[in-house]
């Protein structure tokens, strides 16, 4: 239960302001369709991280006592820290792939998007934190799925209404502050 709650609470602040978030917001504007870019959101994720978390389980293995918890509180740490930097997304960046309609389209560029970001990376991190793939990755997909369903629900007009400064910032702080804890308090870090 604890991979479950800390992955979807980790992931769900790390997408704020996200480019996925930019991405829900391209997808939504132009397709019209929330449904079918629920779905690929969903699909899109459970996939990335899946093997992110399998990475992070298996990088857990190579590295043992100390040096992962310095590796997974620095990790949050560097995750909270790119937080403070706003994502921007190409507007014509999805343009090809229009033509698959919107759930193929969804799923492709969520699952592109998503290798390399932040919440990725984090993924990778509580794989290797946490004994459980399956909840890590259950955790993952639902902090994915609060933090973009609500914006392709709400579309566009939810951007002018967020402070989406604070939010990152916020967010920022909750991961320094979670690897800091990491870090001093020498928490033992399961290792699958």
């Amino acid at each position: 239960m604890e991979a479950l709650l800390f992955s979807t609470f980790s992931v769900a602040l790390a997408e704020i302001g996200d480019k996925t978030q930019l991405l829900s917001f391209l997808l939504i504007s132009r397709f019209r369709k929330p449904w079918p870019i629920i779905w690929g959101i969903l699909v899109a994720t459970l996939a990335n991280h899946a093997v992110a978390a399998w990475l992070g389980a298996v990088a857990a293995d190579w590295l043992q006592g100390e040096w992962l918890a310095w590796l997974v509180g620095g990790s949050f740490i560097a995750v909270g820290l790119w937080i403070l930097i706003p994502d921007k997304l190409d507007d014509n960046e999805e343009s090809s792939f229009e033509k698959y309609g919107a759930f193929v389209a969804t799923l492709i560029l969520f699952f592109i998007a998503e290798i390399g970001d932040k919440t990725q990376i984090a993924t990778v991190v509580l794989g290797a934190q946490f004994d459980s793939l399956f909840w890590v990755v259950m955790g993952t997909t639902i902090g994915m799925m609060l933090a973009n369903v609500p914006v392709v629900a709400i579309g566009h007009f939810a951007v002018d209404k967020l402070p989406l400064k604070w939010i990152r910032l916020g967010a920022s702080s909750v991961f320094i502050i979670l690897g800091a804890w990491v870090l001093i308090s020498g928490q033992n870090i399961s290792i699958s």
